[in-house]
């Protein structure tokens, strides 16, 4: 998926009210830009950090500057749009990029189901039991290579996999996808001292047997896409 506009390069200043971001360009100006990220953000929004936003024209939208990336040097960039893999994974299912869960033909977004939830993805094919997929983005990483969710505490998320290990238990495929967002990982893991709670539910709902597919995303400043499938612990 290639950025509507060229990005451009920046220096945060501070992120606050969780939706904004204060940012200060290289030729000293500085702006306001949208942080499409509701999240703690554990790691990536430190005062100093060099970023990436895009700009816009959008008469409709107050902000002229949505945040996309941190540049951590070397080459290394995480996404901070939380609203991206899901588009990304949907482009992916669509086209049969996702080997596991390729033989499916129709991909239908945000599905009511479960104890209040609504599915991010539930996928259909002839011959084929309805799959139940839900996504995770993941951008915390306190171990060198090692990418962890959650990076906070999330009823939310452990609701999910009871939802998920019901629909398994009643014989569908329930598969919980985590979209690493950040390209200096090669395997991902949960934070079980952030959350225990999320743990526990994640062994819970594998046990019940729920699928667990993780991948990485390959990022420049100009596109972010699925890249290769990762090991999970």
């Amino acid at each position: 998926m290639r950025f509507q506009t060229p990005l451009v390069p920046a220096t945060l200043i501070r992120r606050y009210k969780r939706f904004l971001a204060d940012i200060r360009f290289d030729d000293g100006t500085e702006a306001v830009a949208h942080c499409a990220n509701p999240g703690a953000m554990t790691g990536l929004a430190e005062p100093g950090t060099r970023i990436w936003v895009e700009p816009n024209d959008d008469p409709k939208k107050k902000l002229k500057y949505g945040w996309r990336l941190v540049d951590h040097g070397n080459g290394h960039f995480t996404g901070v749009d939380t609203g991206l893999p899901n588009r990304a994974l949907k482009a992916a299912l669509s086209a049969g990029q996702i080997p596991e869960l390729a033989a499916y033909s129709r991909v239908l977004p945000e599905q009511k189901y479960g104890e209040k939830s609504r599915i991010d993805f539930l996928l259909r094919g002839d011959g084929l039991p309805d799959a139940y997929v839900e996504v995770k983005s993941v951008t915390l990483c306190r171990q060198p290579g090692l990418a962890e969710f959650p990076d906070t505490v999330t009823e939310r998320g452990a609701r999910h996999l009871r939802d998920l290990g019901e629909m398994a238990r009643t014989g569908h495929r329930a598969v919980l996808f985590y979209l690493v967002q950040r390209s200096d990982c090669t395997r991902v893991g949960v934070a079980a001292d952030i959350d225990p709670a999320y743990a526990a539910a994640c062994m819970a709902a594998m046990s019940a047997g729920v699928e667990v597919l993780a991948y990485a995303t390959r990022m420049t400043t100009e596109n972010i896409a699925i890249g290769q499938k990762l090991p999970f612990q």
